[in-house]
C-alpha cells in the first residue's frame, strides 16, 4: 500500500480541550507514503453543522421519518494542488507534515451536542485525491462551546412564581407557595439559591421538593419532538398543618452539565427548576422556573505560533431544513427563527414543560 497513513490532529488550548467563537485551531495533516507518489490535491476542510432525524408511527404499519439539517460554516483550503502541467504533485517517500491554522468564525454558533435524535458537530477533515483512485480522507471532531450569550431577555433578572392549592380529599384548607430566585442565568458550577414561602392553611403536612431537569427539543418539517431528564432532586423537612414557613435551598449547578443551547433552530437544550409541594393523596402544586446554564470560561494554554494561518475564506452560506413544507430558516449570520414558527406539534408533546 503506497499511502501508509493519512491523519489530521490539532493542539488543545485549555485543560478540557474545548474551543469557542474566534479561537484559532492549530494542527497538522500527516501523510506517510512508502514510495514516491503523484497526487492531484490535498485539501483541508472545517465544517460545523446540525441535523435531526426521528420516526413516528401512525397505526400498526404506517410511519414517517422527520429530518432536518443546517450548516454553520464550511471552509475549504487547498494545501497541495496541480503543481505540475499534468495536474499532479509529487510526494516523496517518507513522512510529511502539513501544518494548518484555522480560526473559528466569531459569531453565534451552537455548541457541540449529541443524542440519539440529533447532533451538532464541529469537525476538521483532510482529503487526498489521486488520479483513478478513491479519495482518501481523515477527520477529527473538536468540542465547540459557544460563548455565553448575555443578550438573552431576563437572563440576569429575578425569577418569581406562585401557586395556590385547595385541599379537599382526606383534609381541608388552602396551601399557597411563592418561589423566588435571584436570576435566570448561572455559570456551570455556580450555586443557585431558591427561596420558597409556604403558607399552609390546611389540615395536611406538605414537603417541598426541588428538581432540576433538562428539556431537549427537536424540530423538523413542522413537527417537534421533546424529551426530559432529571439532573438532580432534593427535599427538605415537611411543613406542619396550619404552619407558615420560609425556606432557602442552595442548589449547585453541576460543573459538567452542558451549557444551554438556545441559538440553534432545530435543536434546543433548556433547563428548568421545578418546585412542588408533596401532599399525600392529592395532586401536588408545582412551579417551574427557567434556568439558563452559561459556559465556564477556561484559561488558555500558551500555544506556539503556527507555520501559516488563514482558512477563513471559502465559507458557504447556511442551508435551511430539508423536507416537506419546511419552516422559515435564517442565514448563519442571523438569529434562529422563533420556535412558534414550527406549528403542527404532535399531540403527545403538546404539554409545555
Amino acid at each position: 500500500m503506497t499511502i501508509k497513513n493519512l491523519s489530521i490532529e490539532y493542539d488543545a488550548i485549555n485543560s478540557q480541550n474545548t474551543f469557542t467563537n474566534g479561537d484559532t485551531i492549530n494542527g497538522r495533516i500527516i501523510l506517510e507514503v512508502s514510495k514516491e507518489v503523484k497526487v492531484q490535491s490535498l485539501v483541508f476542510l472545517a465544517k460545523g453543522k446540525a441535523n435531526v432525524c426521528w420516526t413516528e408511527h401512525y397505526g400498526q404499519y404506517n410511519f414517517y421519518v422527520y429530518h432536518s439539517k443546517e450548516k454553520y460554516y464550511d471552509v475549504k483550503h487547498h494545501i497541495l494542488r496541480e503543481a505540475r502541467q499534468d495536474g499532479t504533485e509529487v510526494i516523496g517517500k517518507g513522512r510529511h507534515v502539513f501544518p494548518f491554522s484555522y480560526k473559528i468564525p466569531n459569531r453565534k454558533i451552537p455548541s457541540s451536542f449529541k443524542s440519539c435524535v440529533g447532533k451538532i458537530v464541529h469537525k476538521l477533515k483532510a482529503e487526498l485525491k489521486q488520479s483513478m483512485k478513491v479519495t482518501k480522507t481523515a477527520k477529527t471532531h473538536f468540542t465547540f462551546v459557544s460563548k455565553a450569550d448575555m443578550d438573552i431577555p431576563g437572563l440576569m433578572e429575578p425569577q418569581y412564581g406562585c401557586k395556590d392549592k385547595t385541599v379537599k380529599a382526606f383534609g381541608s384548607g388552602n396551601i399557597s407557595m411563592d418561589v423566588h430566585t435571584k436570576r435566570m442565568g448561572y455559570i456551570q458550577g455556580e450555586a443557585l439559591k431558591v427561596t420558597v414561602e409556604v403558607n399552609n392553611r390546611s389540615t395536611r403536612s406538605v414537603k417541598p421538593k426541588f428538581i432540576l431537569y433538562e428539556k431537549k427539543s427537536y424540530f423538523a418539517m413542522g413537527r417537534r419532538k421533546v424529551s426530559t431528564n432529571e439532573i438532580l432532586k432534593e427535599k427538605i423537612e415537611a411543613i406542619a398543618p396550619s404552619g407558615n414557613e420560609t425556606v432557602t435551598k442552595v442548589i449547585t449547578i453541576p460543573r459538567e452539565l452542558p451549557a444551554s443551547i438556545l441559538n440553534c433552530s432545530i435543536i434546543k437544550l433548556e433547563y428548568r427548576l421545578k418546585i412542588n409541594l408533596n401532599i399525600k393523596y392529592a395532586s401536588n402544586p408545582e412551579i417551574k422556573l427557567p434556568i439558563v446554564v452559561l459556559p465556564e470560561v477556561l484559561p488558555m494554554k500558551q500555544q506556539p505560533a503556527a507555520d501559516f494561518c488563514g482558512f477563513e475564506a471559502f465559507e458557504k452560506p447556511s442551508q435551511g431544513a430539508s423536507g416537506m413544507a419546511p419552516p422559515p430558516q435564517a442565514s448563519a449570520l442571523d438569529p434562529p427563527p422563533p420556535y412558534e414558527a414550527y406549528g403542527m406539534y404532535p399531540s403527545n408533546y403538546a404539554d409545555e414543560m
